[in-house]
């Protein structure tokens, strides 16, 4: 018998609500403890923001800032099986304040935030796969590089989930990294601008 994996919101006004996870083979869910870390950071920060969730997954990160007052979020997500799950979700927790995308990140994500998305600010959430499947030997570097290609100023945050043995680049475009948490196999790395 095939089992549904899935998670939980944390918190907000969907507190309680179930997420669907996709299969393992395909994704990775963030972990409670981290998720809860990240937002403890953003507290009221996320209120009206424009969330980004790139490598969305389940879409987990999105729709529990959603939850918790961002104006609408965005999620990305390659794997076709993994991206109906995401629609799932989005469509059960919140249709007229999520777009999930099918494509690639990182010609998607650039295109979208320089281009269509102004004058609200933004906080970029970039979780690449752990597992370097084909074509994702070097995500990181591309994940920099989709970074330094971000044009819109409006963008004031920029966290990575990443395994912990990572130690992410000081300084990626215009952000700077102010500090990195760990969590066991995991750590989250923010990254404000410069400017800033």
């Amino acid at each position: 018998m095939k089992t549904t994996l899935s998670t939980k919101i944390i918190a907000g006004i969907y507190k309680g609500k179930s997420i669907e996870l996709p299969p393992l083979e395909t994704t990775r869910s963030s972990k409670s403890i981290l998720k809860e870390s990240f937002f403890n950071v953003l507290q009221y920060d996320i209120i009206d923001t424009i969330f980004i969730e790139a490598f969305g997954g389940s879409g987990g990160i999105g729709l529990e800032a959603i939850s918790r007052g961002a104006k609408h979020s965005y999620f990305c997500e390659l794997d076709k099986k993994s991206f109906k799950v995401l629609e799932k979700n989005c469509k059960y927790i919140d249709a007229n304040h999520t777009t999930p995308i099918l494509g690639d990140s990182f010609e998607v994500l650039p295109k979208l935030i320089n281009n269509s998305l102004r004058g609200n600010p933004i906080v970029v959430y970039i979780d690449p796969p752990f597992d370097f499947r084909d074509g994702m030997e070097n995500i990181y570097e591309k994940s920099y590089e989709m970074v330094e290609s971000f044009t819109n100023e409006d963008i004031f945050l920029i966290t990575f989930e990443h395994k912990s043995e990572l130690s992410l680049k000081e300084e990626i475009g215009e952000f700077l990294k102010y500090k990195t948490k760990k969590f066991g196999n995991s750590s989250l790395s923010y990254y404000k601008r410069v400017s800033e």
